[in-house]
């Protein structure tokens, strides 16, 4: 099969006079899965539909390969795309779907069967074949979607939000699905979605956008442990960061917020007095000893069997506190949190960029 890196280079868009990406540059490696993540209206779909040639590229360069693409059709580009809504003609079979774009390039009836049916193994819906889009479920649809571009043999793979259409059960099992058909086909895939989990789960490499720039492009660990910013730091990761505002009081090893004093490392007592913004996940609180740690009033309990997770009063903040397995802990309860030291995250209060230390990378055990 056919595989190919992209490079995109500068690239710049306006829709009128809103500019939806200014100066975008990434790098996909060759048969990598890279994921395009942010809020809606950042850009991320704009980008895969120019990388698709179905949106022009006025300023900047897209390459795949040795190619440069900007001024190919889409049909040149060698590329297949699954989209949000599945797209399936409501007259044709499975088998017609999946090989409507073999009977457009002419292949031989012998080649089209072979192909057909080679994808249909490969995503098992060799029993549907013979069925109709108004006879599948959601989940058989997007996997007729999914084999009608694999039919084509493409040097690069691209997903515009494929599984938002599906219920939280169903997109658990295509994301598997999908990652399984990476692993196996090895191509080139450029994946858009909001879902953070999602990317998580599935990239190889993330790509996190805002307001049509890039800020943050590496692996999904590197991006949850090192986040350049406060941005990629609640946005990855779920629950979310929990992050305060305050400041180092100087001589101590106290970040004090709201009157709360939550502790620091020695290390980071170096940037005492300046305005920050203190992160720390709710997997690296834990509940502590009576009369140990930070006080805190518990609101909500929300326990899902493996894991509950608490919301709690600290001051004038609500924070989330994911605990392994069970709690006797009450919405009223007064606890106490503990706090690893060694996955507290400092924010500059002006800039919101992470304070990276000396030794940075320092997530044991992660």
């Amino acid at each position: 099969m056919a595989m190919a890196a992209i490079r995109i280079q500068s690239v710049r868009k306006h829709f009128g006079p809103v500019a939806v990406l200014h100066d975008v540059s990434i790098d996909i490696p060759d048969g990598s899965f890279t994921v395009l993540v942010g809020p809606s209206g950042c850009g991320k779909s704009t980008l895969l539909r120019m990388l698709a040639g179905l949106e022009d590229t006025p300023h900047g360069e897209i390459r795949v390969g040795d190619r440069v693409v900007n001024d190919l059709l889409p049909k040149e580009r060698d590329m297949a795309m699954v989209f949000q809504s599945y797209a399936l003609y409501p007259h044709m079979t499975v088998r017609e779907n999946m090989g409507f774009s073999l009977t457009l390039a002419r292949a031989s009836a012998d080649e089209k069967r072979r192909r057909v049916e080679d994808a249909a193994r490969i995503l098992d819906l060799e029993p549907l074949l013979g069925r109709f889009p108004r006879e599948l479920s959601g989940g058989q649809r997007q996997r007729v979607a999914m084999g009608r571009a694999i039919v084509r043999d493409p040097q690069v793979f691209l997903f515009d939000e494929p599984l938002s259409n599906l219920d939280a059960k169903l997109r658990v099992q295509m994301r598997a699905e999908i990652k399984k058909l990476h692993q196996r086909l090895k191509t080139t895939t450029v994946y858009v979605t909001h879902d953070q989990i999602e990317a998580m789960t599935m990239a190889d490499q993330i790509v996190v956008m805002r307001d049509g720039r890039i800020e943050q492009v590496g692996s999904p660990l590197d991006l949850f442990d090192c986040p350049v910013n406060r941005f990629v730091a609640q946005f990855i990761g779920s629950p979310s960061m929990n992050v305060l505002e305050g400041q180092i009081e100087p001589g101590t090893s106290l970040f004090r917020t709201a009157g709360t004093d939550w502790p620091v490392a020695p290390a980071q007592a170096a940037h005492a007095g300046r305005p920050l913004a203190y992160g720390i996940r709710p997997t690296d609180l834990r509940l502590a000893a009576d009369g140990q740690g930070v006080p805190a009033r518990v609101e909500v309990v929300e326990p899902t069997g493996a894991e509950t997770e608490l919301l709690v009063q600290v001051g004038s903040d609500t924070l989330t506190v994911l605990v392994a397995g069970r709690t006797p802990a009450r919405p009223g309860d007064l606890v106490h949190l503990a706090v690893d030291l060694t996955q507290v995250h400092l924010f500059d209060g002006a800039t919101q960029r992470r304070l990276v230390q000396d030794d940075d990378g320092r997530h044991p055990g992660r």
